[in-house]
């Protein structure tokens, strides 16, 4: 008996970080969603010399990250990128 308690047990836990895991990952946007709204936001942005350089850079970054299959971190260059153009 204690033996079908233990496995329920981590079968529950498992359950529940597969269910987190997924949970986080779908509550990220899509890193090629993000860099078309980073392209269009720049075609409309006006900036200086220094923000389009600035901005170039992070979406660079973004892309290398997006390549990457690394969601999150492009997210988060294409943010600051947006951010920095205003939007």
């Amino acid at each position: 008996m204690k033996k079908f308690a233990l496995v329920l047990s981590l079968l529950t836990l498992s359950t529940c970080f597969a269910t987190l895991d997924g949970f986080a990952a779908s509550s990220s946007v899509p890193c090629e969603d993000m860099l078309k709204e980073v392209r269009a936001a720049k075609t409309a942005a006006t900036l200086t010399d220094a923000e389009k350089t600035k901005v170039a850079e992070l979406e660079a970054k973004g892309v290398e990250r997006c390549t990457a299959d690394d969601d999150k971190r492009a997210d988060e260059f294409f943010a600051q990128a947006l951010k920095l153009m205003g939007k």
